[in-house]
């Protein structure tokens, strides 16, 4: 009576392998809500990261070329000559 009514099949080690089933359905059914929210958010913002230049302004893409030219002379990567010089020829061509 008591092996039927506590199944005498597999024991404890039925109980340990339905709890790490459980645990993992529940780690990929949290994974998978988290990526569909980062991906819809996503798609909502659309491939521009920065905000639109004012009228007036230099474009996006003049003002990153300014931001990466000044990176690589602030890690040392260019020295100050050639920092102004690339800069000159950047403000000049926009």
């Amino acid at each position: 009576m008591i092996g039927v009514m506590w199944y005498d099949g597999w024991g404890w080690g039925g109980w340990f392998l339905m709890l790490v089933i459980t645990v993992l359905f529940w780690a990929v059914a949290i994974a998978a809500v988290i990526a569909l929210v980062r991906y819809l958010t996503a798609a909502h913002r659309g491939p521009q990261a920065g905000p639109p230049p004012a009228s007036g302004d230099l474009g996006w893409g003049s003002r990153r070329a300014e931001d990466l030219l000044a990176e690589r002379f602030a890690r040392g990567e260019i020295d100050e000559e050639e920092y102004k010089r690339r800069l000159a020829l950047l403000r000049e061509h926009r």
